[in-house]
């Protein structure tokens, strides 16, 4: 790292040290959640439930048994006393512990294996179970992958019975659809688990990064993998009677992997220097720092999806703190209580803390991080990782490594810029600088106006590769001599490259313009693709109005059928230079061929130094824009319709 580089960045952190630990956060659940998760359920010291009243000879789970514990305030409309059953359920929770505990992981393949076959990802509980308890975070993961899988399957179930799937856990499990499959009795028994606030809420307590690795009982998670299994038992009944088939929804798959790679590839020194790190920097509760040790484990033995099922929770509680001191809301850290939201990665990166006043987290951390905490977490185009990951919609065994890898590295741009005291060897380290010079220079590559980027580097280089297509020999072309290019023709198409190249220049910052020249660009358009002052320029992403979103999506059709147009001369040219080459075009199709070339072309140029004209600042003409657009393909399609119709004739 250079010197400089290093001089910046201890100020930063200087700046961002005024928001270290004041005072050691104990817990971020708040009172009544801590009672309800952690000392209702083994209140009861007295347990005299035992395991043959849950658990039949057979095998088959007794639901009576469990659903007797759900206590309802009013019956009729399924309002359950949150308090009191989790009290009843806990003796019932305990004994099936102390037996899941008792048994080998083959010996409960061989028992119950079957019954996680409606979930389509027996391989997933299996892996659970064996991993019950194993360290004092696997209870905490075990759940996180036992909610998220389980949340898949029911929807599964769902869409069965009806063509949406509610998107929310609770809606799913308040469904008259799962009542009907499973029973209302069952569905209640799993409310009190998951899905609302007033409940246990354990998938949404771990997700969100509110429970430390001490404030789960294992209990609970030996409890619903029973129950998943007594779910698949009353499944299999509910198909043997009704001959209904369940179709699973395919998986989610991440796409776009040229964006994906953010970060250079975390090597084990990356790894030894970000376990320096979590026990170095602010940014890791003391309470938390297990699962921040768990999660490098899970990628250096390359569990990437257990990685960021450690991490990224880690990640949102540890934002969560930095955003409640920086707006001054510290009552927002604990877990909200029924009657309010969490505060998630939703309200941390948005820009309003409440309605009016300004969230200060973007001032800290820096509008580069920001878009990039936006690209991997919130925009609607981006991978979204914690989404789909939290909801069950990927592949926990095929996980891709560099989805883990650009997590895991945003984990240690914001470890070393929450670092308590400044660190000389960390300020020279190289790999810290090739991860932190990535942060820093990040511009958005998933908001509509990075995608508009993209688009239309994509559109450039098809361009480009225009002079690569197989052209006739030219003597051929010679014989044609009335499709030859006039010197007139030549100085029309220069003119307009000198227009279009002064219009970019004129709308660059100032300092950026000196960098194109104009000839230059002209002999040699291909160094426009590589000009770095122009596609390397930061364009503010954050926070967009929604005027300027309408523009930008007004320009990504445009570019959108600039592509579809350019695909469509490439496909036509190569077919027809292959007809001319294998003879198979006779004299009049040659004509038309070579026609193809310059006419079109001829089109082409007409419509874009309209729209040239009707884009300019001072012209602002957006409606005719639209309609030149329209009329422009309009005319393309009628030109090859036309062409096609000619040679069928021929």
């Amino acid at each position: 790292m250079s010197s400089r580089s290093s001089q910046k960045m201890s100020v930063k952190n200087l700046e961002i040290n005024t928001m270290s630990t004041e005072c050691e956060v104990r817990s971020c659940l708040s009172p009544n959640v801590h009672y309800l998760v952690c000392k209702l359920g083994l209140e009861k010291e007295e347990n005299n439930i035992d395991i043959e009243s849950i658990l039949l000879n057979t095998g088959v789970i007794c639901w009576n048994t469990i659903a007797v514990c759900i206590k309802l305030i009013e019956p009729e409309n399924r309002i359950i006393d949150y308090v009191e059953s989790i009290r009843c359920l806990g003796p019932v929770c305990k004994t099936v512990h102390t037996y899941m505990k008792s048994i080998i992981p083959d010996c409960f393949d061989k028992e119950y294996g079957i019954w996680f076959n409606w979930t389509n990802r027996k391989e997933v509980f299996l892996e659970i179970f064996s991993f019950l308890s194993s360290s004092e975070t696997s209870p905490a993961l075990c759940l996180m992958k036992l909610t998220s899988t389980l949340e898949r399957a029911l929807g599964d179930v769902h869409v069965m019975m009806n063509n949406e799937c509610p998107f929310l856990l609770k809606t799913l499990l308040l469904s008259e659809e799962l009542s009907h499959i499973f029973g209302a009795a069952v569905m209640d028994v799993l409310r009190v688990f998951m899905g609302s606030p007033k409940s246990l809420n354990l998938r949404n307590l771990l997700w969100h990064g509110f429970a430390s690795p001490q404030e789960i009982p294992s209990m609970y998670c030996s409890m619903l993998l029973l129950m998943v299994v007594g779910l698949g038992q009353i499944f299999q009944n509910y198909k043997y009677r009704t001959d209904c088939i369940l179709v699973h929804r395919n998986m989610f798959s991440f796409s776009q992997w040229d964006q994906l790679f953010i970060f250079p590839d975390l090597c084990e020194e990356a790894l030894s220097l970000a376990e320096d790190l979590i026990k170095k920097s602010d940014f890791v509760l003391s309470i938390m720092l297990p699962y921040w040790q768990a999660g490098i484990t899970a990628y250096r033995e390359e569990r990437y999806a257990d990685s960021l099922m450690f991490i990224l929770p880690q990640m949102e509680c540890s934002l969560r703190c930095v955003y409640t001191r920086a707006n001054n809301c510290p009552h927002r850290l604990q877990t909200a209580e029924s009657e309010e939201f969490y505060t998630t990665f939703d309200e941390i990166l948005a820009k309003n803390v409440k309605r009016t006043e300004i969230n200060a987290l973007p001032t800290m951390l820096g509008e580069p991080i920001m878009e990039l905490l936006w690209d991997l977490l919130n925009n609607p185009e981006g991978p979204r990782i914690r989404d789909h990951l939290s909801h069950g919609e990927v592949d926990l065994m095929s996980f891709p490594r560099v989805i883990a890898n650009d997590i895991l590295a945003s984990s240690l741009v914001l470890l070393y810029k929450f670092i308590g005291k400044p660190c000389k060897e960390l300020e020279e380290n190289e790999i810290m600088g090739k991860i932190m010079s990535s942060a820093e220079n990040y511009s958005s590559r998933f908001h509509p106006i990075g995608k508009l980027r993209n688009q239309v580097l994509k559109c450039i280089k098809q361009l480009q590769d225009h002079n690569d297509l197989p052209r006739p020999p030219q003597d051929q072309i010679e014989k044609n001599s009335r499709f030859q290019s006039s010197e007139l023709e030549l100085h029309t198409k220069d003119t307009t490259l000198k227009r279009i190249i002064f219009c970019i220049q004129k709308h660059l910052p100032e300092e950026h313009r000196d960098a194109l020249i104009v000839e230059e660009y002209i002999q040699d358009n291909s160094k426009l693709f590589h000009l770095p002052e122009l596609w390397n320029l930061h364009i503010s992403t954050l926070y967009c109005p929604r005027t300027v979103l309408e523009v930008v999506s007004l320009l990504r059709k445009i570019v959108s059928q600039c592509s579809k147009v350019i695909e469509q001369v490439v496909y036509s040219s190569e077919s027809r230079y292959t007809e001319w080459m294998n003879k198979s075009l006779r004299s009049r199709q040659r004509i038309t061929y070579i026609h193809l070339l310059h006419r079109f072309l001829k089109l082409s140029l007409q419509f874009a130094e309209n729209l040239v004209t009707y884009t300019n600042s001072e012209k602002n003409k957006w409606s005719e824009s639209i309609n030149l657009i329209h009329k422009y393909f309009d005319k393309v399609e009628l030109f090859f319709k036309a062409i096609n119709f000619k040679e069928d004739k021929l």
